[in-house]
């Protein structure tokens, strides 16, 4: 199961990156705000990940 959460939370800043850059493109600031959104989870997801593979070694 773990290698499947890194790749969503992988994917979920991926699409949060793409939204900030289609906001930052149309200055739709909304956008820009989700997309930040996004890959803040995302990162905030993976950094966990790592700090229970840490715990497992």
């Amino acid at each position: 199961m773990g290698a499947e959460d890194k790749m969503k939370n992988k994917a979920q800043t991926m699409k949060g990156t793409a939204k900030e850059k289609l906001g930052d493109a149309t200055d739709d600031e909304s956008m820009q705000a989700e997309g930040q959104a996004d890959k803040t989870a995302g990162n905030l997801k993976q950094a966990g990940e790592k700090i229970k593979d840490a715990f497992k070694s």
